[in-house]
């Protein structure tokens, strides 16, 4: 039995976090079984590396350093997370994943996307989300809402030329393969998103079927 491997993706300030837990109480209300997740973390070594990545330090974190440690982070979150959840049949909501790595190291350090690819295959073999949702939103209203929430971590404290290659990234990824990604537009109010949510539940629905 294969379960079902949804991410959610975007920019800072796009509510991912609140959408997936609105898309997990849909699926768990029609009995299906759903775990949370997110990257970089996921198992308590991975999240220390989360604190590595995303605390802001004096020393400058060399671009190769912070891609293999998120490679890292990825590859203990597969082993004792995602790839179980996934063999006993349950739908996996992960909090960003390997989309993230191509917007984030590959379009906003500018890192080669082939070096990216090379250990996207290393790391997790032929397994890729079935589904990806990007919330997309305008660059000033995602930072915006990242300052409100308080305290800025490393990758919200970089400048505005970083992020708009960020948002970039993650819309060329959609329009390349729209098959496997859904755009959300994160800059509605909040009960507009989770109508655009409910609106794919028949989708989704038919995919745990599959």
């Amino acid at each position: 039995m294969t379960g079902l491997f949804i991410t959610l993706e975007g920019p800072e300030g796009a509510g991912k976090s609140t959408n997936r837990e609105y898309l997990a109480e849909r699926l768990r209300a029609a009995g299906i079984e759903v775990v949370l997740t997110r990257e970089p973390g996921g198992t308590p070594l991975a999240e220390r590396i989360r604190d590595v990545l995303l605390a802001p330090v004096d020393e400058v974190m060399n671009p190769d350093t912070e891609l293999l440690l998120v490679f890292a982070a990825r590859a203990q979150h597969l082993a004792e997370v995602i790839r179980p959840a996934l063999a006993r049949g349950a739908v996996v909501l992960c909090d960003r994943f390997t989309d993230s790595t191509y917007a984030y190291q590959g379009g906003g350090r500018g890192l080669s996307l082939e070096r990216i690819a090379i250990l996207e295959t290393f790391v997790q073999g032929d397994l890729r989300p079935d589904l990806t949702l990007i919330f997309d939103l305008p660059v000033e209203v995602g930072l915006a809402r990242a300052s409100a929430r308080g305290r800025l971590d490393r990758f919200e404290l970089e400048g505005r030329a970083f992020f708009d290659a960020v948002r970039t990234a993650f819309l060329e990824r959609a329009k390349a393969d729209p098959a496997r990604y859904v755009l959300v537009d994160a800059a509605q109010p909040l009960a507009q998103v989770q109508q655009s949510l409910d609106a794919l539940l028949p989708r989704l629905l038919e995919l745990t079927r599959g």
